[in-house]
Formats: structure tokens, C-alpha cells, sequence
């Protein structure tokens, strides 16, 4: 069902060809570049090359000038570079080779969240909160998460050697795990204590039908007919993984039209003869593309209620077009409409309930001097650490005089109290302990707690007889 990429601009092409010959394949198409193309853009970088005072290769041009091309084009078509065009795939498709951890930066260390089930990873024995030192023996201390990503994913049959402290053991543990291919489910599911079935699709990528389907093999299992699908701040994918899904709720019928450059119309159908599931969606700003597919299919067809706010309004089909050096380009060749013919483009999708989360923070953190453990304050200093401690213990109940930088004996006999209450050695020295402390209690006490007013209302919806 994928779209496929039939004509691409001749000055596009012109530009590409600088990087090999004068004929481009893509998705086993060829197309020859006029000669005066090609010869013009060559005079052009020759120009530059032997006049411009700065450094710059003839590469850099080259790609400047593609994603020139690009940048008069619409914001969703794009020109990839080899190392850019291998992560855009990865990022959309869900599937990589990898060892199937999930990791981040925590104090100068890169962490493992969690190893997926199933994966080398996990099989390996590699644990939460491990902290990944080395890499094939480099040392990644203190680099970023996507390099260490970079550098733990590879070919799937090769070997990573991943090196690891680990709490409790002394020394390093060295795992030596053959990398598979990873991938990534962007579902999430529960029953809730009323009996609905919660569904939460993050994207559209390549595994999203198979995973919904066995979820709703489970739900058919314990006769889950109501159904909760949380498409919110759901960016998109891929447009035939869209279709597929939309086939266990819509009747038969259209579900999206696909209106093309030349003005042709071609339309996905449905051929479910009856829903069998009650279903409420959740959208708002932040669900794009296929989610807006998804919900203007279900709108239209009255297969469900759509609730929340107005979608994003990205009403465009792009395809993706691999070049012969290992680039690539995404570039919009459609425009979508929902069953009925609606827009979608800069419009979106209005609910049809209309609800606001209201999921504000209780306190302006970005106001309080952060705690940034450079020293070690006692009474006596003056500082905006103090103040951001000031702050703090006001917000948090604890008798301080008006805030204003200067630790005097009021302000230490509130951090002497604060350190009791939390465990903490009580001597009112303001220590790297005390500022985490302060530091995570205040986040814990600024965190929202509004309830999900969109989530409550999908709930009474389906519970009304």
C-alpha cells in the first residue's frame, strides 16, 4: 500500500548527480540529467570553490545546495545525508540492530533504564541502573546518549563488548552480546478497573499493526467490547500501517483519500463488515499525520467519539526516495482528505467533544536559582544558591524570612528542620545532599496534579448505556 515516488524535479536530480554520474536510480528507476543541468551547477561550485575566502569542501556545497533546493519546498520535505538519511529510517521504522536496552545520561554516566524482554540485552543479564562505561573498549564516560547509541547499535550477527559498573560489585563487568534486530513496540496497554480496554499508540511505525492485534486478541479473550485509544501527542508513520489498523474499526467503506499531484483521487477502504469494539479516541495538538488519519476516519464513519482538542492539521502524504550513495530524500507528493473529502492541512481535526487538559505546574520552576552543588553554603554566605534555597523551603512550608540570598540563623534553623524531616544529617550546612533534596522536592511538589479530564470523559462516555 505504500506510496511510491514516480518524478522528482530535474534541478533536484542536477544537484544530486554532482555526487556520481549523470543517471539516478531510486526504487529501481532511472532517470538521465540534461547535460546543461549538470554543467551549470558545476561552474556555479567551481566559482565558489576558487573565490571564497573561507574553508569549504565541495562536498559542503553540495549538500548546501540540495537542502537549498529543499528549503523551497514545503517544511515535511527534506534532504538526509547518508548519517541523517540511516536515523530518519531507524526513528520511523521502529527496527534496528541493537541489544535492546533503553538508556539515558545520569550523572556523567550513561544509565540503563531498562533492558527490553526478549532482546540480547536482557538475555545477557544486563540490569537497571547499570552504567555503561565502556563500548569495544572506548571509553564513553561523559559522552552524549545518542552517541553511546550510536555506538552500541550495529549490524545485526556483530558483537558489542559493552563494559559495566554495576552497584554492589566491585570492578567492571564486561558483556560481550551479539546484536538482533530490535523492534520497538510504540504500544501500551491495560484494563482498567471498569472493565475498558486503554489503548496507547505512540506511532505508526512498522510494528504497530501486528502489536495492536495481538493486544486486541487479549481484549477478545476477556470480552473487552469498550475501548479507550490515547493517540495524543502521536506524531504519525506510515500511512499503509494506519490503513491496516483502521480495518478493526471502521465499517466498510472509505477510510482516507489520498488526493495526488496530478489531481487524482485514490481512496483505502475498509472491508470490515461490523465493529464490534465501542471506542473513544483521544487527540489533541500534538497528533499529527496518521493519528489524524486515524481519528477523521473514525469521525467520519461514527465508528467512535473523537475527544480532546483540535489536532496538529498535517494533512500531507510524504514518500521517502533512497539515492545511490546512501542519502535520501523525503518529499510530499499528496494531500490526504478524511472519508467525507474534508481538509486536513493547517485545519486538523476538531473533536467532538471538546476538552482542555489544564496539566499546569503548581510552581514556576524556571524562577528558582538552581541548585547547582559548586559549594557548600553556611551561615554567613550570600549567594543565588541560597536564594534558590530560600525559595524552596518557602514554597515547601519552612519558616524563612523573605527570601534575599543571605543565609542568616532564620534560613539555618529552616534547613536544620528540612534536613530532619528528610533524614538528612540535621547540622544546617547547606551540602550537595541537601541541595538533591531540595532539589527533588520541589520538582515532587510542582508536579501537576490535575487529573486527565480527557481520559475521565472517554470513561464516561463509554460507560453511558
Amino acid at each position: 500500500m505504500r506510496l511510491r515516488l514516480k518524478r522528482v524535479s530535474a534541478l533536484l536530480l542536477s544537484i544530486i548527480i554532482i555526487f556520481s554520474s549523470s543517471v539516478i536510480y531510486a526504487n529501481g528507476e532511472e532517470t538521465q540529467i540534461p547535460a546543461k543541468d549538470l554543467e551549470y551547477l558545476r561552474q556555479i561550485i567551481e566559482f565558489v570553490k576558487a573565490n571564497y575566502a573561507g574553508e569549504i569542501t565541495e562536498e559542503e556545497l553540495i549538500e548546501g545546495a540540495i537542502k537549498g533546493v529543499f528549503s523551497k519546498l514545503d517544511k515535511y520535505s527534506n534532504y538526509y545525508s547518508p548519517e541523517e538519511f540511516k536515523e530518519f529510517n531507524t526513528s520511523v521504522s521502529g527496527n534496528f540492530g541493537g541489544v535492546g536496552i533503553q538508556i539515558t545520561e545520569k550523572d556523567g554516566y550513561i544509565t540503563v533504564i531498562s533492558p527490553i524482554n526478549g532482546t540480547p540485552g536482557a538475555k545477557a543479564g544486563i540490569k537497571p541502573g547499570d552504567r555503561i562505561v565502556t563500548v569495544d573498549d572506548i571509553d564513553i564516560k561523559g559522552v552524549t546518549v545518542d552517541r553511546a547509541t550510536s555506538l552500541i547499535r550495529g549490524k545485526p550477527g556483530t558483537q558489542v563488548k559493552l563494559g559495566v559498573i554495576r552497584k554492589g560489585v566491585d570492578g567492571i563487568i564486561y558483556f560481550n552480546i551479539t546484536r538482533e534486530i530490535i523492534k520497538i513496540n510504540p504500544i501500551t496497554y491495560k484494563i482498567m478497573d471498569n472493565g475498558i480496554g486503554y489503548i496507547r499508540i505512540s506511532q505508526f511505525n512498522s510494528n504497530t499493526y501486528e502489536n495492536l492485534k495481538n493486544i486486541l486478541k487479549i481484549f477478545d479473550e476477556k470480552d473487552i467490547k469498550k475501548l479507550i485509544i490515547d493517540l495524543r501527542n502521536n506524531p504519525g508513520g506510515y500511512l499503509d500501517e494506519v490503513v491496516d489498523v483502521l480495518q478493526f474499526f471502521v465499517p466498510e467503506g472509505p477510510i482516507v483519500n489520498i488526493r495526488k499531484a496530478d489531481g487524482t483521487i485514490e481512496t483505502y477502504n475498509s472491508n470490515l463488515e461490523k465493529p464490534k469494539y465501542k471506542l473513544a479516541v483521544l487527540v489533541n495538538g500534538g497528533s499529527a499525520s496518521a493519528s489524524e488519519i486515524f481519528a477523521g476516519a473514525i469521525q467520519d464513519s461514527k465508528a467512535g467519539i473523537i475527544i480532546g482538542t483540535t489536532t496538529y492539521g498535517k494533512g500531507t502524504v510524504q514518500t521517502v526516495f533512497p539515492l545511490v550513495d546512501g542519502s535520501g530524500i523525503k518529499m510530499t507528493i499528496a494531500e490526504y482528505l478524511t472519508p467525507k473529502m474534508r481538509k486536513v492541512n493547517e485545519v486538523g481535526i476538531k473533536p467532538d467533544i471538546v476538552i482542555e487538559n489544564t496539566l499546569k505546574p503548581k510552581v514556576d520552576l524556571s524562577k528558582i536559582p538552581t541548585l547547582d552543588k559548586t559549594r557548600k553554603p553556611t551561615m554567613g554566605v550570600v549567594g543565588l544558591d541560597v536564594l534558590g534555597a530560600e525559595m524552596i523551603l518557602e514554597i515547601l512550608g519552612y519558616k524563612v524570612n523573605k527570601p534575599d540570598g543571605v543565609f542568616d540563623e532564620v534560613t539555618f534553623e529552616a534547613i536544620k528542620k528540612f534536613q530532619k524531616d528528610h533524614g538528612l544529617y540535621s547540622y544546617g550546612v547547606l551540602d550537595f545532599t541537601t541541595q538533591d533534596a531540595l532539589t527533588k522536592a520541589i520538582i515532587e511538589y510542582a508536579r501537576p496534579d490535575n487529573e486527565d479530564k480527557q481520559l475521565q470523559k472517554a470513561v464516561e462516555v463509554l460507560l453511558e448505556e
